[in-house]
């Protein structure tokens, strides 16, 4: 559990998204984007524990295509983040956090990926391989939803930084840039 917290609590795209997504529309708004989270790294853990990610990700010419799409929907995550409008400003409503985002966010993190292959690969809940299957998905499910929602009540409080358009504007560069600074750590050699 602690491993599990470890992995999928710390910085990375889906939890510093969460958090901007937190101060920019508020907790409520925001629990589609959770949900979606869950849902899309729920996806990763299967195909990681079935062996598919790595047989696609070594493949000649799909895993570096792979590898591009998540990279290129992190840059576009970024630039949205970092464009986000004020709160109070009705530009942005029609960008509000979706489950459908939170899917291709989390289907799309190169963090799920490595985490989700250390945890299953690293740790045995139980001998009967599919009651091992079973509680490794119940606990990560848990740890994920119990993470993601305090990544985005701290983005919640930072709600009054966003009512101020130059202060609401570093904040969501600061953000994108970590974003991306998270997926550069994934990728490094």
């Amino acid at each position: 559990m602690l491993a599990g917290f470890a992995l999928t609590g710390s910085p990375g795209p889906a939890v510093l998204s969460l958090a901007a997504a937190g101060a920019a529309f508020g907790v409520r708004r925001g629990l589609p984007l959770v949900a979606g989270i869950i849902a899309g790294v729920l996806a990763v853990l299967l195909v990681t524990a079935a062996g598919l990610a790595g047989l696609i990700l070594a493949q000649p010419v799909i895993g570096p295509g792979v590898r591009l799409l998540a990279v290129g929907y992190m840059i576009y995550l970024a630039w949205a983040i970092a464009t986000a409008p004020p709160l109070g400003s009705d530009a942005g409503s029609e960008r509000r956090p979706s489950f459908l985002a939170g899917i291709f966010l989390g289907v799309g993190n190169p963090k799920a990926y490595a985490a989700m292959a250390a945890l299953f690969s690293g740790f045995v809940l139980s001998e009967r391989a599919g009651i091992d299957v079973a509680l490794k998905v119940a606990v990560l499910i848990a740890i994920m939803a119990i993470g993601n929602l305090a990544w985005l009540l701290l983005g919640s409080g930072l709600t009054r930084f966003f009512r101020d358009p130059a202060t609401s504007r570093a904040v969501n560069v600061a953000f994108a840039v970590l974003l991306l600074a998270s997926v550069a750590f994934a990728f490094w050699p």
